[in-house]
């Protein structure tokens, strides 16, 4: 079904125009020609395959042609701090080709990053990596979140809704609802009435709250929660 989430990234990267109402960001207008650059300044977008997004040999060459595409300067610098942020460090002066599949996703959030972008809009960036590989890009989306960068994450991987702060639930091309994640609770039905699967820690929140057990859940990941519930227990 196409709840048209991808449609809705690629309308707030400015590279398609809503052919109704508007789309701001920072007061600029997407339709705005004159606007397109200083988006692109503002807005990088990732997508599922980065292998039908890298087009250059090297690394070096790959991250460089958006920063002289933009003008921006300090291209060595921007370069080198962004492949340090996705864990690439010192890759400068490798192929492309030569780089796994996961490596080639970091290497275009790399690119992104080094335009010092505000926000960055993540199209299913996991959808075609391997486990390893999915864990490696959430390590980098809750660096990023901490560092104060604005993410934008679709995604049809139910359990990575829980590295949001913000749930959006889109149905047929709208916005269907949408809730901060520790409101997820108070949702459930909502979301099964979505035909979207609830997360297993959810399932396992809401057995625990018919026991009258409350855990009240931070990074809520499996690991956190087995360390909640072995130190109420000790109590």
């Amino acid at each position: 079904m196409d709840h048209g989430k991808s449609t809705l990234a690629k309308l707030i990267a400015g590279i398609i125009k809503p052919s109704n109402g508007e789309i701001l960001i920072n007061g600029m207008n997407t339709k705005n020609k004159e606007n397109f650059l200083s988006i692109r300044k503002q807005v990088g977008i990732v997508f599922q395959n980065p292998e039908n997004q890298i087009i250059f040999n090297s690394v070096q060459d790959e991250m460089n042609f958006p920063l002289e595409n933009l003008k921006l300067e300090n291209k060595e610098e921007r370069i080198k701090n962004a492949l340090k942020k996705v864990g690439l460090e010192g890759s400068e002066k490798k192929d492309t080709y030569s780089l796994s599949l996961g490596q080639k996703q970091r290497l275009t959030i790399a690119t992104v990053l080094a335009m010092e972008t505000k926000y960055i809009v993540l199209d299913e960036p996991t959808a075609m990596l391997d486990p390893k590989g999915k864990e490696e890009i959430y390590k980098i989306i809750q660096n990023l979140k901490q560092d104060g960068y604005t993410i934008i994450y679709v995604t049809n991987i139910i359990d990575e809704i829980l590295l949001s702060d913000e749930v959006w639930i889109m149905e047929n091309g709208y916005l269907k609802n949408s809730f901060p994640k520790e409101d997820i609770l108070k949702h459930i039905d909502e979301i099964e009435n979505s035909d979207i699967k609830v997360p297993e820690i959810i399932t396992l929140l809401q057995k625990l709250k018919l026991q009258n057990i409350e855990i009240e859940l931070e990074k809520w990941t499996m690991e956190e929660l087995i360390e909640k519930l072995v130190a109420k227990y000790k109590e």
